[in-house]
């Protein structure tokens, strides 16, 4: 029989876990990147497997080109019971065409940077961001997101991520990422 004491703690272990924080799990299924003109942006991405269970994110962004004021950024999630492509519903959770400066105070600060910044060399700004975007090779390097600035609760499924930025005489490019989410336990 456990003592009182271990069980008080047990139970705060618990509760802890139950009161806040990401109430699921991930599984990255796939990634497609694309580049329509890889001379002003070329885009490369993998999943890495880096243990039993866990895995990361890595990438490659050659971005070459200005962006500006016509610089457009959207997005749009979707969602599956089984995986099947006929069965994705769309989701509430989207970026609306946007200003690529817009989106960068604000999902790319609250979201990218939290769950990408450790791992990769994008650029962090605090306030708002003051142009231009640098043009360099970004790199992201076997990321693990830890779920920062998302919903806590998301219901267990296959979830598809479309993004995509463009702009007059500038490329098009995105990429479409599928995880599998699951409940966590604890």
């Amino acid at each position: 029989m456990l003592s009182e004491t271990t069980q008080i703690w047990l139970l705060l272990v618990l509760f802890r876990g139950a009161v806040g924080g990401r109430k699921w799990e991930y599984e990255p299924v796939s990634i497609e990147t694309y580049s329509t003109d890889e001379s002003q942006l070329k885009f490369e991405s993998k999943i890495d497997r880096l243990k039993r269970g866990e895995f990361g994110l890595t990438a490659i962004l050659e971005w070459k080109y200005d962006t500006d004021e016509t610089t457009m950024v959207e997005a749009s999630a979707y969602r599956s019971d089984s995986g099947a492509e006929s069965d994705y519903k769309l989701l509430p959770w989207t970026i609306p065409k946007q200003p690529f400066f817009d989106y960068l105070d604000t999902y790319y600060k609250d979201v990218i940077i939290k769950n990408l910044g450790h791992c990769s060399n994008l650029p962090q700004f605090t306030g708002k961001f003051q142009p231009p975007w640098p043009k360099q090779t970004y790199k992201i390097d076997k990321c693990i997101f830890n779920g920062d600035g998302l919903p806590e609760v998301v219901p267990p499924g296959f979830f598809k991520i479309i993004f995509i930025t463009s702009g007059p005489n500038q490329p098009e490019w995105g990429f479409t990422f599928v995880l599998k989410i699951t409940t966590k336990l604890f």
